[in-house]
């Protein structure tokens, strides 16, 4: 289920993109599976030009000029939703989906677990000094954290609704939440840890439903509501849950 999936970007700090931002503001990214130009804005107001294989510069650059517009508009909103750069290294952050609040610290000597740590007073710890590693650190205790909390929570819904998948893949992607693979692989995205719990169980059981329907079909939908009967609110919800996630989590990434 969608929310970009990548390869190195192009030097879109090089690119005369004709907008008055910060050229970290910025990020031009290839991207294999894209078939047409695409703009997105982050909260913070941070924005990703993505390009289908063999689109070249220029026609990028013709591309943004001309929805300059629509983007210095959500820029201006996105901002509103989380300073710029506000996140980058957050002092806490928190798991709407399970309610955990974590207070992040740097320390030189790496990242802990929450051993010890009375509740709520979780403790993550990070390497200190180099913010590229520090935020790398917190990216793979993302994704840690959320297998630790996913992996068992999609079991106890696969019991009620009685659909079986074979494996759980967590990654950590910018346009999708979950996907289900023919074979049985549900994938689900560890950004869903800052969405409500209700938000999450349907994503779950929407792609369990794949694995009876591998298609948006009418019997699909069908099967959902008979799970999920608020299916349509909590889908609209999801579909604006990116705004949610801290700028933090995709930046430096390159693919997933």
């Amino acid at each position: 289920m969608s929310m970009m999936d990548g390869v190195p970007p192009m030097a879109g700090a090089q690119l005369t993109l004709g907008l008055d931002q910060e050229p970290s503001a910025w990020n031009v990214r290839r991207s294999l599976r894209a078939r047409r130009l695409s703009v997105r804005v982050y909260p913070g107001g941070r924005v990703e030009v993505v390009v289908p294989r063999g689109v070249g510069a220029r026609l990028v650059q013709r591309f943004v000029l001309g929805h300059r517009d629509w983007i210095t508009r959500k820029v201006d909103e996105m901002r509103a939703f989380v300073p710029v750069d506000a996140d980058r290294l957050p002092g806490e952050i928190h798991l709407a989906a399970v309610c955990e609040q974590w207070i992040v610290h740097h320390h030189p000597a790496g990242l802990s677990n929450d051993a010890g740590m009375p509740r709520p007073q979780r403790s993550i710890v990070l390497p200190g000094g180099d913010e590229h590693r520090a935020r790398r650190a917190l990216q793979v205790w993302l994704r840690t954290r959320a297998r630790t909390v996913l992996e068992p929570w999609l079991m106890e819904v696969a019991r009620e609704v009685d659909i079986e998948f074979v494996r759980l893949e967590i990654r950590r992607q910018r346009t999708r939440w979950g996907s289900c693979s023919r074979s049985g692989t549900i994938s689900l995205n560890a950004c869903l840890l800052f969405q409500r719990a209700e938000v999450v169980r349907y994503l779950m059981v929407h792609e369990l439903c794949h694995r009876h329907h591998m298609d948006h079909s009418r019997r699909f939908w069908a099967l959902v509501a008979r799970h999920e009967p608020g299916f349509r609110a909590l889908d609209a919800e999801l579909s604006q849950g990116w705004r949610r996630v801290p700028d933090w989590v995709f930046r430096d990434l390159r693919t997933t």
